[in-house]
């Protein structure tokens, strides 16, 4: 029995902004959203509940960022400490995926206007990243569940 397709929203989480994008298994394409603001670096709950009852996601996808080596950063403790924060109010699953670059290629992709159509909006770049890192899991999702190997 082939297990039904998930809904997932993804987070890019920083102290200051978190950028939200929203995916699922049946399209297989991640959408940027928008970008919540931290009130005083703490992030928006009531901005991040509101998406989630929007959006009604099985799953909760969170970056991580890490070092060129794999490595922890100094970013990757608070964003451990929001996914679990995450979890522990909406009781849904979350999984940390590998950021490495993702705020790098959304910002180059804004300003090429690729995703946008739009020069500027410097807060949407999260939403994008947030994006990459959706489309980062589905497409694991897609190679996993069609790999001939196993």
């Amino acid at each position: 029995m082939q297990p039904k397709p998930r809904r997932a929203l993804a987070f890019d989480f920083s102290m200051r902004r978190i950028g939200l994008a929203f995916g699922d298994e049946v399209s297989g394409v991640a959408q940027p959203l928008k970008t919540l603001f931290a009130l005083g670096l703490k992030p928006d709950w009531v901005g991040i509940e509101k998406a989630i009852l929007e959006w009604e996601p099985d799953l909760l996808i969170v970056g991580l960022p890490l070092n060129e080596d794999g490595s922890d950063q100094t970013n990757s403790r608070p964003a451990r400490a929001f996914g679990q924060k995450l979890q522990g109010r909406t009781r849904k699953p979350v999984t940390f995926i590998d950021e490495r670059l993702s705020t790098k290629e959304a910002q180059w992709q804004q300003k090429e206007s690729i995703v946008t159509g739009k020069k500027g909006k410097a807060a949407f770049t999260d939403a994008i990243a947030a994006s990459l890192i959706l489309q980062t899991w589905l497409d694991q999702q897609t190679t996993n569940r069609y790999d001939p190997s196993r």
